[in-house]
């Protein structure tokens, strides 16, 4: 078991969710398989992965609002060191022939399919009875917000504006950019994400109503699949286009970070 989970709850970070759908590891490892995937095969693992990790944990349940929100943070924050970025040397050779403005176009297009294939895949998985749901939320959430997460760090490289340190801290740092939706941005002393800090405190809100948009879209079978696809497909879009903009006006500044030539 993934020792970020196994101790859950005997170090400040209660597990609010028992039965827990996936580890952060499982996850982070379908993120990468799932937003690199096309068409129906990506349809296909979505499903899968969903039936496999989310239904695993079907007697999961909220502890309430504010607990839940630590334990989605908790979540994203153990997974995010293990998604696998591709940096701007494989983008190229996976894309050639693509300027930075082609190469963000595809990213931002990939994303948005492979959040819109949890939402659907997790839709249809609805039919499951009712206790299930917040396993079902939980498992979307992070896989979602992992997509996006990938897809910030990413489009940091296509503008060739890595975030500095080491790989766990520009991570780190691509979280605190996906809570405020641009690009990264040098905060003197470095990120505190410690458990009551401003940062973290921002990131809980906005997995909590990430997480309560997918609660909201679940419905009988094709209703759910729709409504979770769609509002996912947006949500990827906007924020990939929020934080697209950023970067593209940084980059024509000039050098992001002190050193840079």
């Amino acid at each position: 078991m993934d020792k970020t989970t196994e101790g859950a709850g005997r170090d400040g970070e209660p597990a609010e969710l028992t039965g827990q759908p996936a580890t952060p590891g499982e996850i982070a490892e379908f993120v990468g398989e799932i937003s690199e995937d096309h068409g129906l095969t990506r349809r296909r693992r979505a499903l899968a992965a969903t039936s496999r990790l989310a239904r695993r944990g079907s007697r999961a349940g909220w502890s309430g609002a504010t607990s839940g929100g630590r334990w989605l943070t908790s979540q994203v924050l153990a997974m995010a060191p293990r998604l696998p970025v591709r940096d701007q040397q494989k983008l190229r050779a996976q894309f050639p022939g693509l300027g930075p403005e082609e190469l963000a176009d595809q990213l931002i297009r990939g994303a948005s399919r492979a959040s819109a294939s949890v939402g659907a895949a997790v839709g249809a998985a609805m039919l499951l009875p009712l206790p299930s749901a917040p396993v079902e939320v939980a498992f979307e959430t992070v896989a979602v917000v992992g997509i996006e997460l990938k897809l910030v760090a990413e489009l940091h490289e296509v503008y060739g504006l890595r975030a500095p340190g080491s790989a766990p801290e520009r991570m780190l740092a691509y979280v605190a950019a996906w809570a405020h939706r641009r690009g990264v941005a040098l905060v003197p002393g470095g990120l505190a994400l410690a458990v009551g800090s401003p940062l973290r405190r921002q990131l809980e809100r906005r997995l909590l109503a990430r997480a309560g948009r997918s609660a909201v879209s679940l419905g009988p079978l094709l209703t759910g699949a729709a409504a979770g696809a769609m509002l996912n497909r947006r949500e990827t879009r906007r924020l990939g286009a929020d934080v697209r903009n950023d970067l593209r006006r940084r980059s024509s500044q000039g050098p992001a970070w002190p050193g840079d030539r």
